[in-house]
C-alpha cells in the first residue's frame, strides 16, 4: 500500500469521528511536499471560517520548499490570530491523517500558544 493511501484511510478514520459544529469548528492541516494548509471548517454549514497556507505571499518565504517546522509554527499562530478575529476560541483539532509529531505538532502548539483551544 503506497504512502498516500495509508494517510487517506487513516484520515478517513478520523474523519469519523472528528466534526466541526458552529461552536467549536474544525481546524484542519494538510501538508503536501512544498506547502502546509490550514483551515478552520464549520461542517454543518461546510464553509470554511479562516484559512492559511505557506502559498500567500504574506507568508511565502524565498525557499523552494516551505513545508517545514518553522513554517509550521508561523501558519499554526496565523491561523489562531485569523480565527480570534471571528470569535472562535474552540476548535476540534483534524490531523489529516498525518502522524502527530514534527510538523503536525509544532502547528498546533503554536496555535494553542496563539489560544486556541484544544
Amino acid at each position: 500500500m503506497a504512502t498516500i493511501d495509508r494517510i487517506e484511510v487513516r484520515h478517513q478514520r478520523i474523519r469519523r469521528r472528528v466534526n466541526g459544529t458552529a461552536k467549536r469548528p474544525r481546524l484542519a492541516v494538510h501538508f503536501s511536499g512544498r506547502h502546509i494548509y490550514a483551515q478552520v471548517i464549520d461542517d454543518s454549514l461546510g464553509k470554511t471560517v479562516a484559512a492559511a497556507s505557506t502559498v500567500e505571499s504574506s507568508v511565502k518565504g524565498n525557499r523552494r520548499t516551505n513545508a517545514n517546522v518553522a513554517m509550521a509554527v508561523k501558519l499554526g499562530a496565523l491561523v489562531a490570530e485569523r480565527s480570534l478575529q471571528k470569535n472562535i476560541k474552540a476548535v476540534v483539532f483534524d490531523r489529516g491523517g498525518f502522524s502527530y509529531h514534527g510538523k503536525v505538532k509544532a502547528l498546533a502548539d503554536a496555535a494553542r500558544a496563539g489560544g486556541l483551544e484544544f
